[in-house]
């Protein structure tokens, strides 16, 4: 079955393509959620307007989004998360945590499915990471996860030597 693709579906193609899908995933899936539509003489004419206008609106994407795109780019996300034994967390760092560290970081929102981790991070370290603000535009982040406790430990052995440390003394001074 030709269908004709409204909106980009990741892993299939871009606005404006001409794809041959399975029957089901054609009329079941594409074509209900308003994906596609069939490709018919009429549909296959009014192909090249879909294109230029995507390609229009991926240009004013990009334009839009470059400021950010430059903001995120080498970003380090540093994300503190509950660690048991092996330096395993439980459960794992999501694109959802770090699409919530980038808003609180930035102030503008960032979809979590936009976000792409090269694998699944279930250990403390370091990851890499993009994010899809357009079809041009994929910043790289690194991601580190560190262990919550060691971090309240580190802290609190600067305050207790912040503490133990000896004071100037006022009473010298006369």
């Amino acid at each position: 079955m030709k269908v004709v693709l409204i909106q980009e579906v990741p892993g299939l193609g871009n606005v404006g393509d001409v794809k041959d899908v399975s029957g089901g995933y054609g009329r079941n899936y594409l074509i209900p959620r308003g994906y596609a539509q069939f490709a018919t003489p009429d549909v296959m004419k009014k192909v090249d307007n879909l294109r230029a206008k995507e390609e229009k609106r991926q240009q004013a994407l990009n334009l839009e989004m470059a400021d950010f795109a430059k903001k995120l780019e080498g970003l380090e996300v540093v994300i503190k998360a509950k660690v048991g034994g092996q330096e395993r967390l439980y459960g794992s760092v999501t694109g959802s945590d770090i699409a919530d560290y980038i808003h609180q970081l930035t102030g503008q929102e960032v979809d979590k499915r936009k976000v792409i981790l090269s694998e699944a991070i279930h250990k403390v370290g370091e990851y890499g990471a993009s994010v899809k603000l357009s079809r041009d535009l994929n910043p790289k982040l690194k991601v580190v996860v560190v262990d919550e406790r060691a971090e309240a430990k580190a802290e609190g052995k600067a305050a207790q030597a912040e503490q133990a440390a000896p004071k100037p003394d006022d009473a010298s001074a006369d």
